[in-house]
């Protein structure tokens, strides 16, 4: 069975159609990149799909469970129940500036278990012991008490890996995680979630970087104009693509790697 299945999710802002009849599914386990230029909707997509946008049809499906389409009324505690199967790193960070990395990994759990919001981790202890571990799977376990303010950009990308990771989700999403960075940061950060796949770990990654797409994915999207234009494995999408819109995207981005 799937852990994601995604079925004619569609996204209408105003009288402009950003998402039109997109579905894919997952599999326990695998990384999809989606690929695209900027203005496809590869973001709007990830943004639905966390709850911080609501799709305006279609039906979102993870572990059998339907958790969005036109017959549930998504309630602020549905919705934020629904988030939960989902953790995001956003392009930007988005770390809380006045807490320590270790604080910023920690605190959602923390406020979950206060909150009597269900999760793996049932005490304070096991929650720090396990944000202790998650800093130490980004390499930063020497800068657990720096703030953000204190840290590069490649390292705050590493911490905000650290706090999606803490809620233990079943899909871990990347809204374009490098672009941000300068080229020396970017490095560091795809190299970590390159050591992520693996253990079951089911990822969603919207990238500019081709070669990380291409070396990691199990599966590729190529969106163009709101609609996914392309999907197959990385070999097919890479090195034999059926659309003309793939062709183009493909070498213009190839080119200027």
């Amino acid at each position: 069975m799937a852990i994601l299945e995604v079925k004619n999710i569609e996204k209408v802002f105003g009288k402009t159609e950003v998402l039109k009849d997109i579905s894919f599914s997952l599999e326990k386990g695998e990384v999809l990149a989606i690929i695209g230029s900027s203005g496809s909707g590869k973001t709007t997509l990830l943004r639905c799909l966390n709850f911080l946008e609501t799709a305006t049809s279609g039906s979102i499906i993870v572990n059998g469970k339907t958790v969005f389409d036109k017959s549930i009324k998504l309630t602020d505690k549905i919705m934020r129940q629904n988030r939960l199967h989902f953790g995001m790193v956003f392009q930007n960070f988005n770390l809380f500036p006045q807490y320590t990395a270790f604080e910023n990994v920690t605190l959602a759990p923390k406020l979950a278990l206060k909150n009597g919001i269900e999760t793996n981790k049932k005490s304070v202890e096991e929650i720090e012991k396990f944000g202790e571990e998650l800093l130490e799977t980004v390499g930063l376990s020497d800068k657990r008490d720096f703030y953000p303010c204190q840290l590069s950009g490649g390292q705050q990308q590493r911490v905000a890996i650290a706090r999606a990771l803490a809620m233990q989700p079943d899909i871990l999403c990347f809204d374009e995680p490098t672009s941000a960075l300068d080229p020396e940061l970017t490095g560091e950060v795809l190299k970590v979630i390159k050591g992520l796949k693996g253990n079951d770990r089911t990822m969603i990654v919207v990238t500019h970087e081709m070669n990380f797409a291409r070396s990691v994915a199990d599966k590729v999207i190529f969106m163009a104009d709101g609609v996914v234009e392309e999907m197959g494995p990385p070999e097919q999408v890479f090195g034999n693509p059926q659309s003309e819109k793939t062709k183009a995207f493909l070498a213009n981005s190839l080119e200027n790697i």
